[in-house]
């Protein structure tokens, strides 16, 4: 039954401790910047290190501050808080002072490490802005369409769809064959605890041959790790990084051209002669302590717990929530396995995702593959701090790209895999609806 209320309906239990002991009560503007609170010392004095490098902008060498200095010479951010403010969410480029989303590009083909293949002039990544004397790579342009659709009991909605384009390219036409894909930053809670996940736990939950019929065949991605070997996708749109290093030292590298041990080659393809010959900030930008400083950080920042834990329509949006089919794909509880980190070892998670990628169909699709991942296929989001972003951030923009503004407008653009889940819920009363959603705003 799909859930209307009964008497004597048993409504489940919702666990508040979504990062198990990891979890911070706060509903404020900080509520993704705590640490763990059961760090040790030792951790604690590191994560305050890590904050700084993550928080503070970058500027250009040489200067005097040579602990921060390299920034560039192409980069569409000046700082890692630049896009994540307050450890949030960005926001499309038609917002006041975004810096939040950016657009990959790649051309067909395997590039370094059997991932997407830069494009020969403009790289992996569009670089909007750029140090003095050097081109910045192009300008991004943003239209919408928007799309009036309503659910089964007749209520309006609208959606947005967005169009991305470049303008103003400095290195020559982009060519037919070009692959590009928007990305927005999202609040980054909790990448410890799913790094702790055991990948024997997350390939066990894959099914891409739909071997048990119910519509849902998601799939690990395997990539290449920076030592060259196979290995668990967790960490980004796609799962095409491993491990919250290689996602931190990527987002320094891509997004504000400050290499590390991992990604020690600045941004500069080859037609690119002004970038090639601005001065770096030595070799490596961001030395192997900070590097390692700032991955502390981004891994052992504090899960927010759930709000109203035993509120009746957060219960009933729960169950919901199951009977949609939601949590098919958004997996209510994980348990992490070993940790370097104490804190994160051994906990009973609830971040809603499997980490795997599904085929979300082809209003969501972006035609650009990553690794194991194809156009089509998009690894499932955690949604702790789902119901926080606007009181960190002020604003609220879900998916990859931002397009839509409410949980309700995240999930009509679900298909594919879960186009069933997303027709529950389409067709669902408004107030089956509207417990689902005070469910989500709960998180």
């Amino acid at each position: 039954m799909a859930a209307a209320a009964c008497a004597g309906e048993i409504l489940p239990e919702v666990d508040a401790a979504l990062g198990g002991e990891t979890t911070r009560t706060d509903i404020t503007r900080n509520a993704f910047s705590l640490p763990a609170p059961s760090l040790s010392n030792t951790e604690r004095r590191t994560f305050e290190v890590g904050d700084s490098f993550f928080t503070q902008n970058w500027v250009s060498a040489p200067a005097s501050t040579e602990g921060r200095d390299g920034l560039g010479p192409t980069f569409n951010a000046f700082a890692c808080s630049s896009c994540h403010l307050h450890d949030g969410r960005g926001a499309p480029p038609d917002e006041p002072d975004n810096l939040g989303l950016l657009l990959r590009l790649s051309i067909p083909g395997a590039g370094p490490l059997e991932g997407p293949r830069p494009h020969p002039n403009y790289g992996g990544q569009l670089q909007v802005r750029s140090l003095p004397g050097v081109p910045p790579e192009g300008r991004m342009e943003l239209s919408y369409e928007y799309i009036e659709g309503a659910y089964g009991d007749g209520e309006p909605f609208e959606l947005r769809r967005p169009h991305y384009s470049i303008a103003e390219p400095a290195f020559g036409p982009l060519g037919d064959d070009l692959l590009m894909s928007p990305r927005l930053a999202p609040q980054i809670v909790g990448m410890g605890l799913l790094e702790a996940v055991p990948a024997a736990v997350i390939r066990s939950a894959a099914d891409p041959g739909d071997s048990d019929g119910d519509g849902i065949s998601g799939r690990a991605n395997e990539v290449t790790g920076t030592d060259g070997e196979i290995t668990l996708g967790r960490f980004g749109w796609k799962a095409g990084r491993a491990t919250v290093e290689q996602q931190v030292a990527a987002a320094f590298a891509g997004d504000i051209g400050i290499t590390s041990p991992l990604f020690p080659t600045e941004n500069c393809p080859e037609v690119q002669t002004a970038c090639r010959d601005a001065p770096d900030g030595g070799t490596p930008e961001l030395t192997p302590s900070r590097l390692a400083s700032v991955t502390l950080y981004a891994r052992t920042l504090a899960v927010p717990a759930l709000r109203d834990p035993d509120d009746e329509q957060v219960r009933r949006g729960f169950a919901q929530f199951e009977a949609f089919g939601c949590a098919s794909c958004h997996l209510p509880t994980l348990e992490t396995g070993p940790s370097d980190i104490e804190a994160l070892a051994y906990q009973v998670i609830h971040p809603y995702t499997d980490l795997l990628v599904h085929d979300m169909g082809p209003g969501l699709a972006d035609g650009r593959p990553e690794f194991g991942a194809d156009g089509r296929e998009w690894r499932t989001p955690p949604l702790w701090g789902l119901g926080l972003i606007e009181a960190v951030n002020g604003r609220r923009f879900l998916l990859h790209d931002g397009r839509a503004r409410t949980p309700a407008e995240a999930i009509l653009w679900h298909g594919g895999e879960a186009e069933a889940a997303m027709e529950a819920f389409r067709d669902a009363s408004a107030e089956e609806r509207a417990a689902l959603l005070r469910f989500l705003e709960s998180l």
